[in-house]
């Protein structure tokens, strides 16, 4: 049995999110502070990868007013509560191959402390010694106790409606650190 554990490499990793509303979307980035995979045979097995919430970044508000407050709101209990909740985190617990490159990664996402259950397909092209990623992640961020402005607890909102998910585009690259076999 062959088992390899790829650290994730920082500067060559980024997440874009795009959050939406009735009257259009905003997105940004938000950084990897740090994480692993680990590979059995040649298969994602498991993994850890922390996101760190006070680096939540807004690209498409240019006025550096307007954008500040934006990121204070993301920043605040509404959202990500960043003061507090430094980190989120995903723990891959299992994936199972789809197709050549693609994995279908089933793990538990744990955002304001809160945990629940999450699924995705991710691309992963996999040398020997380095791993590159790529996924899109959608979350219902309702589920983290983040409802502004969402219908679901909120009525008669009209065009001020933020829509509950929201999508993460990961793109990982990771290279190898340990080998056992």
């Amino acid at each position: 049995m062959e088992i390899k554990t790829f650290e994730i490499v920082n500067a060559h990793s980024n997440i874009d999110w795009i959050g939406r509303k009735v009257t259009g979307a905003h997105n940004g980035t938000i950084a990897l502070k740090e994480g692993s995979l680990t590979f059995v045979n040649g298969q994602l097995k498991s993994g850890k990868v922390i996101i760190d919430t006070t680096s939540i970044k807004i690209l498409d508000v240019t006025d550096p007013a307007t954008n500040a407050q934006f990121a204070g709101h993301l920043a605040s209990d509404d959202f990500f509560n960043s003061a507090i909740y430094t980190e989120a985190e995903l723990a891959i617990t299992s994936s199972k191959r789809v197709s050549d490159k693609v994995h279908h990664i089933i793990g538990d996402l744990t955002i304001k402390g809160i945990t629940h259950p999450i699924s995705f397909d991710a691309q992963i092209d996999n040398t020997n010694d380095r791993i590159t990623a790529h996924g899109n992640i959608v979350i219902d961020r309702t589920k983290y106790g983040m409802r502004f402005r969402s219908g679901n607890f909120f009525k008669d909102l009209g065009d001020t409606l933020i829509y509950n998910e929201f999508e993460l585009n990961v793109s990982i690259t990771a290279k190898a650190a340990v080998a056992v076999i």
